[in-house]
């Protein structure tokens, strides 16, 4: 069975205030890994949610894995560690007991394969212990290089939030393939489908899809544009943007439509970009306000391809 996507927090999982902080991203696993398709009549807990026990499997306590990110960021992931019965034991003893649930240490293996690291994070060994007597316990000493290096390096901020689909507050910039990346907005939900990128979130969404110009021989890029335009709706000038990157010799188009142009409620902008190689990316952006189209237009604006990236004809 394959893990249900971490969902993102917007308020403390301890005492419920809201989070506001931009600077700290809080996303939660439901259950250890171990535990997916398990039964729930085999699920145990002894009073906090935090604390599983599951008949066949194991026990686990729910503790924070603060991850450091780039751009001053931190990602605190509610994720779940493996412990032995005693461990567990003490745990559900001075969980409410406000004398010693401050002193209480909890060592074991991480449950959850977190991304984009998956498989290689997943059992190792780290100590969490409370820092706030109001939260889980941190995640603060690993056990093992694997451990020690989660715990201290600094990540690449897009490249690990990237890898989480669920809707973050911040912006993203979103690996595309083929050298292409795209900035995913902060509120979208991202899901990939029959070869198409998908952002989502209630009142607009984005659809990417990327292109190679097979045509024998090749075609400059503005012939390649042309044919990628071809059935499109006529839209005035006014509804048109034409734009070429700062460098590279490629182009871009983009036009968008009204409900009055398509008879649908939404308002939309499609739009292209094109490298010299044949390279291409054609981007649909639909929102249910006209006052979004400046996002429209920045989602397209923000795709990008790195530099010295070549597509073989």
């Amino acid at each position: 069975m394959s893990t249900p996507a971490p969902v993102p927090v917007s308020t403390c999982s301890c005492c419920g205030d809201a989070l506001t902080d931009e600077r700290r991203i809080d996303i939660r696993f439901g259950l250890p890994d171990a535990v997916l398709g398990v039964p729930e009549s085999a699920r145990r807990t002894p009073g906090p949610d935090a604390l599983l026990s599951v008949d066949g499997v194991g026990a686990f306590v729910r503790c924070l894995l603060p991850l450091r990110l780039g751009g001053d960021t931190e990602l605190v992931l509610g994720a779940w560690l493996e412990v032995d019965e005693e461990t567990f034991r003490h745990a559900a003893e001075v969980w409410y007991d406000e004398a010693a649930y401050p002193e209480l240490v909890v060592r074991g293996r991480l449950a959850n394969k977190v991304k984009p690291w998956g498989a290689e994070v997943l059992g190792a060994e780290m100590t969490g212990r409370i820092s706030d007597p109001g939260e889980l316990p941190y995640l603060v000493e690993g056990h093992g290089p694997t451990a020690v290096r989660l715990l201290g390096e600094v990540w690449d901020r897009d490249h690990v939030l990237g890898r989480f689909p669920v809707p973050l507050p911040v912006a993203v910039r979103t690996d595309l393939g083929e050298g292409w990346s795209v900035e995913r907005t902060a509120g979208l939900s991202a899901r990939y489908a029959d070869g198409t990128d998908r952002f989502t979130g209630s009142d607009r969404s984005v659809a990417l899809t990327f292109f190679q110009d097979d045509q024998a021989g090749g075609r400059t890029a503005e012939e390649f544009l042309a044919a990628l335009r071809e059935g499109a709706p006529e839209v005035p000038d006014a509804q048109q943007y034409a734009e070429s990157p700062a460098a590279g010799g490629g182009v871009r188009h983009a036009f968008w439509t009204t409900p009055e142009d398509t008879g649908r409620p939404w308002f939309d902008l499609t739009g292209y970009a094109v490298e010299p190689d044949g390279s291409a990316v054609g981007l649909y952006c639909s929102h249910e306000a006209a006052e979004a189209r400046p996002w429209a237009l920045h989602v397209w604006r923000s795709l990008r391809r790195e530099a010295g990236a070549v597509t073989p004809r």
